[in-house]
């Protein structure tokens, strides 16, 4: 096969940390809390320090990796170098799978933000559309997502401001008794709530998938992994006390905890919020078909997916073939009708992402600074508790998935060494 050409160094540190947040700031920032809040009772603060502490952990080993190998596809590529092939189509395919589910989830979300008896054209034709942007070239998904992002991080602000001069609204005896019963705050609910908490963080996996269109990848890709990570747990910091201080009998179990923190200025304020979450859902899935994309890209070009996804072309030089493959594929997801079946798996399949991500990490044999070998132990070990500790459908439904990947690349290994043969 002929060598496959490299994509072009266009992004900034800035477009990278923009992407990286643009990601975590998708729709979980607009209705994570409210499931979160209902498993870990009181303790809501501690499963947001959990996860933010497994999310570091994972920041810093694909810091470390992709200043060392800069190039599309993040943790496969990371596994195949450090550990093997297997563990890095592992990763891989465990990524693509549940990604592609979760974005057909963000898009059908979107859907529903804007016109929920319409939801599902308009989420295909936010899937046609972002696809666009990103075959338009990097520097464009770039652009569109700063811009918004930049309108959720003001919807947000109104939220909190709006929700901190406003009265309190339900209070925490009301928060207690809706919580009694359901093992709220036990550390079980206060794992799994870290555990749900912690997909509000996985964001910053995007930059290293676009690694190889970052400009002087040693230095901005730590840095735009490092500074997307920070600033998206301040903001989820800020959120969380906020809203536990403001809505503490409506939080646990909301759907909406941003609409609800808005809701006493009037339905104006929900509206705005509604917008909020909407550019969220679009920021996020932008970044997201990308970041599947690249990754198809890199499995394309080692053979673990049909080759002909690895080509490059047009005036922007973008995988094209990838793209337009993942836009088939989410349309197809949100069409399904089983939409609710095939993403429950997709928490599961990140955490094992990240877990191959730290034990590469921790074969490194230089590393910098920042990123010491206990670390990488302890965000190996976090990420598999916390995958454990999901429900145990959604563990099943991924291991099947996995399985299966495997057992189809068992296949097609075997098949082409009797060819060669």
């Amino acid at each position: 096969m002929p060598t496959v050409p490299p994509l072009e160094r266009r992004l900034g540190t800035v477009d990278a940390t923009a992407i990286g947040l643009g990601s975590m700031l998708g729709a979980g920032a607009f209705a994570v809390f409210g499931p979160s809040a209902a498993l870990a009772g009181p303790w809501l603060l501690l499963s947001l320090g959990l996860a933010g502490a497994v999310a570091y952990a994972n920041a810093v080993a694909s810091a470390a990796l992709a200043s060392k190998y800069p190039s599309s596809g993040g943790t496969y590529v990371y596994g195949r170098k450090q550990l093997g092939e297997w563990p890095g189509f592992l990763a891989g395919w465990g990524f693509v799978t549940g990604k592609a589910a979760s974005c057909a989830a963000m898009a059908l979300t979107f859907g529903v933000y804007v016109a929920p008896s319409y939801a599902a054209p308009l989420a295909v034709g936010a899937v046609v559309a972002l696809t666009g942007v990103n075959l338009a070239g990097i520097t464009r998904t770039a652009l569109v997502t700063k811009v918004l992002l930049g309108v959720v991080l003001a919807v947000l602000a109104f939220a909190i401001v709006v929700g901190i001069a406003g009265p309190p609204r339900g209070s925490s005896a009301a928060a207690v008794t809706a919580l009694s019963g359901d093992g709220a705050g036990s550390p079980l609910g206060v794992l799994t709530a870290a555990g749900v908490l912690f997909f509000a963080f996985a964001g910053y996996a995007r930059i290293a998938t676009l690694g190889e269109e970052v400009r002087d990848p040693t230095r901005a890709i730590p840095r735009a992994i490092l500074a997307a990570l920070a600033g998206a747990l301040a903001i989820y910091a800020v959120l969380a006390v906020v809203l536990t201080l403001r809505i503490p009998g409506l939080l646990p179990g909301a759907a909406a905890p941003i609409r609800e923190l808005a809701a006493p200025a009037g339905p104006w304020a929900e509206d705005i919020v509604r917008a909020g979450a909407s550019a969220a859902c679009l920021g996020a899935l932008l970044a997201l078909i990308a970041g599947v994309g690249r990754t198809s890209l890199a499995m394309a070009r080692e053979g673990d997916l049909p080759r002909a996804l690895a080509r490059i072309g047009g005036p922007h030089s973008v995988p094209w073939a990838a793209e337009l493959a993942v836009c088939a594929v989410v349309v197809a997801l949100v069409l399904s009708g089983s939409l609710l079946t095939v993403v429950g798996f997709s928490s599961f399949g990140v955490l094992v992402y990240y877990a191959v991500a730290n034990a590469s990490a921790f074969t490194l044999r230089e590393r910098p600074v920042y990123c010491p070998r206990w670390l990488n132990a302890a965000g190996t070990t976090g990420c598999l508790v916390l995958a454990f500790t999901l429900p145990w459908a959604s563990a099943v439904t991924m291991i099947v998935v996995l399985a299966a990947g495997t057992a189809v690349r068992a296949v097609v290994l075997t098949t082409r060494r009797r060819r060669a043969g």
